[in-house]
């Protein structure tokens, strides 16, 4: 598993690569916008949601918008929304959601590790598996810069230690870029030198039973759907098996010991 490293230029050119190909193969139609923020199968987002509470009228920042479900969800709750992706092709995605959903973001091609905003001049900052795709702790740190006082980031992202999940990526090679590096116990130390407050909880422990269903039963390689993509489309189908396993992270992933073995992490940075 790759460190995280300051991004060189060819780096950025892979990733800018990856997901503009991972844009033109995407119908607009088919983002989930409101499901990525109700369903239960979301619950990073859910977490995000009620922790900002209303946001209308405030400015917020994404980074790295890919299918844009967010930057179109903060739009639609009344917020005015900057939309940035390394990727051209995801910000002409970006924008085809938007309308199609009666609304408008602005986009802006930027890496995420060196903002072109002024200081102090954005209430959220918002991000969804961007962070292990950047610099870390340069990207936090033009984060802090960015934000009002008062102001948030809101990130989920993958953790690095959970051995099955460790299996599934090096299985799902052709939807991963190569650059990627999953957030450690550093990278939460990086947060709480930056911020006055930081708030985190850990998501997915025995409901990754999920993804085993979906390559032992249903027999879904993970090069052929996105499985992280295809739990919010399938809830409906998956409710049986994730609602109850839910209800038993919610006591396992009290332990101390075991919340870095979770899949994914989300966290509320205070400035």
């Amino acid at each position: 598993m790759n460190a995280a490293a300051p991004a060189t230029r060819e780096t950025l050119a892979r990733e800018e690569d990856f997901h503009d190909r991972w844009a033109d193969s995407v119908d607009p139609a088919h983002v989930p916008v409101h499901d990525s923020f109700t369903l239960p199968s979301c619950p990073e987002n859910r977490f995000i949601a009620a922790a900002l509470g209303p946001v209308s009228g405030m400015t917020v920042l994404e980074l790295g918008a890919g299918l844009g479900e967010a930057s179109v969800w903060f739009a639609t709750q009344g917020a005015r929304v900057v939309s940035t992706d390394l990727s051209g092709g995801m910000l002409r995605l970006v924008q085809r959601v938007a309308a199609l959903h009666g609304t408008a973001v602005e986009t802006v091609q930027m890496d995420g590790a060196a903002l072109a905003l002024p200081d102090a001049s954005v209430d959220i900052v918002y991000g969804a598996n961007v962070l292990h795709h950047v610099d870390t702790p340069a990207c936090l740190k033009e984060v802090h810069r960015v934000l009002k006082p008062g102001g948030r980031g809101v990130f989920w992202d993958p953790i690095q230690y959970n051995p099955v999940i460790n299996v599934y990526r090096r299985m799902a090679g052709q939807v991963r870029s190569v650059d990627e590096h999953p957030l450690g116990v550093a990278d939460l130390g990086t947060m709480h030198t930056l911020f006055r407050n930081v708030r985190v909880r850990f998501f997915w422990l025995s409901t990754l039973a999920v993804f085993l269903k979906y390559f032992f039963i249903d027999q879904v390689h993970p090069n052929e759907e996105r499985y992280w993509k295809k739990v919010i489309g399938d809830y409906g189908s998956i409710r049986v098996w994730y609602e109850p396993l839910a209800a038993l992270d919610a006591l396992l992933l009290r332990v101390p010991g075991l919340r870095w073995l979770a899949w994914n992490m989300a966290v509320v940075l205070t400035k």
